[in-house]
């Protein structure tokens, strides 16, 4: 069994024709490509997740913070506050920011991470999934098969449109993410594979036109925060579909109209750190104390 992931709605159509979850159906073709068995695979996304479970638990850390010194701790912040019954959303909603800060700010920190797709949008997936099997009693079996389903979608998005912020703006990394993740929690919830394609589809509508603006060039501002918005995307895409909302556009035609939105925006949008945000007056002054860089006309 072969084929290209350059279409969700063939994989998706494929799977719901045989009856089985998306991430079935990439760990049969997954073990084809690479000649080996379907454990040899779940073997090696297993360790995958022990990574993002390693960094999760260390970006909680009080003491974490980047050689920048511009982020780090609110991890811990969000922590402190669960335990203290002082969120506003509960443990599900709260916990999923909370891990999602954590593996962002602890990348920022040069802490071992999973790209999931990019390193700048390190921690939606990770904090989903892991939140999914705290919060939800998922198994860790299926949160790492689910790993395949999340997959599955980055690669679409890469071959259709971009998960580079230097090419497609933020849109293109914590909003494939983020996408990424709303699949993975749809499955997780034991949604259909077309359901996992409505999430991909809302989340990224949902995040779409969201430019690059690194402040000082450094993944860090605003980038730790939008890892947080990120998964919190994702929780409300695969809630609206599992509730029996679809998207009225297509997952693929989203797809494409993400491509456009990128190759129509401004190279000062895109990673650059020349505008939006990196461009106001306190990021200049904040890349003057890091840098001790010249300002920018």
């Amino acid at each position: 069994m072969e084929f290209s992931y350059h279409s969700l709605q063939e994989i998706v159509e494929m799977a719901e024709n045989r009856g089985m979850r998306l991430s079935d159906l990439v760990l049969m073709e997954q073990a084809n490509v690479l000649e080996c068995s379907q454990k040899d695979v779940l073997d090696r996304m297993s360790e995958q997740y022990a990574v993002m479970k390693n960094a999760e638990l260390r970006g909680q850390e009080k003491d974490v913070k980047s050689t920048s010194g511009l982020t780090g701790g609110d991890a811990y912040k969000i922590k402190k506050a669960m335990e203290e019954n002082r969120t506003l959303s509960g443990p599900f909603l709260a916990g999923a920011l909370m891990r999602a800060t954590a593996i962002s700010e602890y990348n920022a920190a040069m802490g071992k991470i999973v790209a999931a797709p990019t390193a700048g949008s390190c921690g939606i997936l990770p904090a989903a999934l892991i939140t999914m099997e705290e919060e939800k009693g998922v198994s860790e079996e299926d949160c790492v098969r689910a790993l395949l389903t999340a997959s599955a979608v980055g690669m679409v998005i890469a071959n259709n449109a971009s998960i580079a912020g230097a090419e497609g703006g933020c849109q293109a990394e914590c909003g494939a993410a983020s996408a990424m993740a709303a699949a993975a929690i749809v499955e997780l919830s034991g949604g259909t594979p077309t359901q996992c394609a409505h999430a991909v589809a809302i989340a990224l509508k949902n995040i779409m036109g969201l430019v690059c603006d690194p402040v000082a060039g450094l993944v860090e501002i605003p980038c730790v925060k939008r890892n947080s918005s990120g998964v919190a995307n994702a929780i409300v895409a695969a809630e609206l579909v599992l509730c029996g909302v679809k998207s009225a556009i297509p997952v693929d035609e989203v797809i494409e109209a993400m491509a456009e939105v990128g190759n129509k925006m401004d190279v000062s949008l895109k990673e650059t750190a020349e505008g939006g945000l990196a461009n106001t007056t306190t990021a200049k002054l904040l890349c003057r104390k890091v840098f001790a860089c010249k300002e920018r006309d």
